[in-house]
């Protein structure tokens, strides 16, 4: 569960991190980082892919500007996986919403 969002950082079951992060159902990686800085391609979430989530909630940032790739839309398509991008302040709310119900994943860039 995400506590609190701000810019730069995010608070989670009790924890608070300052850098980019993947939350999963059982853990939190904390030092994940996109190939090509605001852009999310396929390599940055394999480790999400293999994990078949249902739903993927993807915060590209305070002020939105994380582009998600063509083949990232495709590839969680093809893979029946609902895929939700938002600013980083309105994911956390899908986030939320979702963990609660199904098997949910969030990516978030916490800053621009």
């Amino acid at each position: 569960m995400i506590e609190s969002y701000a810019f730069g950082r995010m608070d989670v079951d009790g924890h608070t991190y300052t850098s980019d992060l993947i939350i999963f159902p059982d853990r939190v990686n904390d030092s994940w980082w996109r190939k090509s800085g605001h852009n999310l391609c396929l390599e940055d979430i394999e480790d999400v892919l293999k994990e078949k989530p249902e739903v993927l909630v993807v915060g590209t940032g305070f002020y939105g500007i994380v582009s998600v790739e063509e083949k990232v839309k495709s590839q969680t398509q093809s893979q029946g996986i609902e895929l939700i991008i938002e600013k980083t302040k309105k994911a956390v709310q899908s986030f939320n919403e979702f963990a609660s119900k199904k098997k949910t994943i969030g990516a978030f860039h916490l800053t621009c």
